[in-house]
C-alpha cells in the first residue's frame, strides 16, 4: 500500500545584497594593525526555503561585522564577526553582471559571497579598507526525485493531486501552473520520493518564451523525467499525443544537450475519455517505428534523438486508472537507477586500483 504526504508552493529565485565587514583601524604609534572584516557565508540548509528566508529577512541585507581596532591592550585588533545566511539546497549563486559565483548542492555547504576588508597596517598607512559590497541572485533549482513534464492542459496537475495529495490550481485552461509544486509519496516500507508539477512548456521555451528557463532550469536535477501527454489533442496547442512527445523532447534538447539521454518515463493521461483506448493504441503504434511520422513536423521541430521511454503507462488522474501501476513504475526505476549509479561507482574505482598496481 502506498500513503502519501505533501508540501506546497515555493519562490525559486531573490535577489540580496551583502557585504563584508570593514577592517579595524591600525595603531600608527605602536605599528598595531587592526582586524579583518567578517565575511558573508551562504550555508545550505535541508529544510530552508527562500521564502522562508525573505519572511525572516524582508530587508534583504546581510552585513559582516567590522573588524576591531588597534590598541593599547590588543595590538592586533579581532576580526569581524562572520554573517552566515541559511539558503536552500540546490541554489546557484550569480551577480547582477550575471557571473556564476558558485553553487550549493548539499546540506552544509557553504559558499564565500563577500569577503571582509583588511585591517589597518603599515602597508595601508594603518587606514582599514571597506569589505566587498554587491548584489547577488539565489536562483533555486529544484532538486527532486521525478519532473512531471508536459504542455499546459496536459492534466500534470491533476495527476500529482492523485499521487500525493498535494493541491495546486486546477482548470481547464493553460498555465494553472505558474510555479513549481511539490509532492512527496510515502511507501508502505517508508520509502519516500518527490515529485514535481513544474510550469507547462510552450513551443519555443528553449528560447525562454513563455515561461522557458524558469521551467528548463528545474528539470536539470531532477533525477526522472515523467512526460504527460494527452491521448486526444490538447485544448491548448491541438498536438496529438506523437507530436507532443517529440516536441517536449525537442524543448528539453534545445535547452541543454545533456537532458536528451536523462531518464524519461511517459504517462498517457486522460484514458477516462470517449475513444481513448483506440487513441492509445494508435499511439502505441506510432511509437513502435517513430520515423515514419517525423514529416508531420515543422522542419525546425524535429529532434535530433527521439526520447526513449523505459516504460509507458496509460492513466487517468480523473479515474485513478493505472495510477498505483505508475507510483510503483516510478519507485522501480529510481530504484534500478540508484543501483546502477552504485555499480558504475564500484566498477571505476576497481578500475582505478588495477591501474595503480600497473
Amino acid at each position: 500500500r502506498v500513503f502519501f504526504l505533501c508540501y506546497g508552493r515555493f519562490m525559486d529565485d531573490l535577489r540580496i545584497y551583502v557585504k563584508g565587514g570593514t577592517g579595524g583601524m591600525g595603531h600608527p604609534r605602536l605599528g598595531g594593525e587592526g582586524g579583518e572584516g567578517g565575511d558573508v557565508w551562504l550555508v545550505a540548509q535541508k529544510k530552508m526555503t527562500l521564502k522562508r528566508l525573505k519572511d525572516r529577512f524582508p530587508s534583504k541585507r546581510f552585513v559582516a561585522g567590522a573588524g576591531a581596532n588597534s590598541s593599547l591592550a590588543t595590538l592586533k585588533g579581532t576580526k569581524g564577526k562572520d554573517c552566515e545566511v541559511n539558503v536552500p539546497q540546490g541554489i546557484s549563486v550569480t551577480r547582477d553582471d550575471g557571473k556564476v559565483i558558485g553553487e550549493l548542492d548539499r546540506a552544509e555547504d557553504r559558499l564565500l559571497v563577500a569577503r571582509g576588508g583588511l585591517g589597518g597596517c603599515m602597508a595601508t598607512n594603518f587606514l582599514p579598507s571597506r569589505g566587498q559590497r554587491l548584489m547577488i541572485h539565489l536562483d533555486l533549482k529544484l532538486i527532486a526525485d521525478v519532473g512531471l513534464v508536459g504542455f499546459p492542459n496536459a492534466g500534470k496537475s491533476s495527476l500529482l493531486t492523485k499521487i500525493s495529495h498535494a493541491t495546486p490550481q486546477i482548470a481547464d485552461y493553460a498555465f494553472t501552473t505558474i510555479k513549481p509544486e511539490l509532492g512527496t509519496v510515502k511507501y508502505a516500507d517508508f520509502k519516500q520520493i518527490t515529485v514535481a508539477d513544474l510550469p507547462g512548456l510552450i513551443e519555443g521555451a528553449h528560447a525562454n518564451k513563455g515561461r522557458g528557463h524558469k521551467f528548463l532550469k528545474h528539470v536539470e536535477r531532477t533525477k526522472q523525467l515523467l512526460f504527460v501527454v494527452r491521448t486526444c489533442c490538447s485544448l491548448a496547442f491541438y498536438l496529438t499525443s506523437l507530436k507532443s512527445a517529440f516536441n517536449l523532447g525537442f524543448e528539453l534538447e534545445l535547452y541543454k544537450e545533456e537532458l536528451r539521454t536523462k531518464s524519461a518515463l511517459l504517462a498517457v493521461n486522460k484514458m477516462d475519455l470517449p475513444n481513448a483506448r483506440e487513441k492509445l493504441n494508435e499511439f502505441m503504434e506510432q511509437l513502435q517505428s517513430p520515423q515514419d511520422y517525423m514529416h508531420t513536423l515543422p522542419k525546425n521541430m524535429i529532434p535530433e534523438v527521439i526520447v526513449n521511454f523505459k516504460e509507458i503507462i496509460p492513466i487517468s488522474a480523473h479515474s485513478g486508472e493505472g495510477i498505483e501501476e505508475l507510483i510503483m513504475c516510478l519507485r522501480k526505476v529510481l530504484d534500478e537507477e540508484s543501483e546502477k549509479k552504485i555499480e558504475d561507482h564500484q566498477n571505476q574505482q576497481l578500475r582505478a586500483l588495477r591501474s595503480s598496481e600497473i
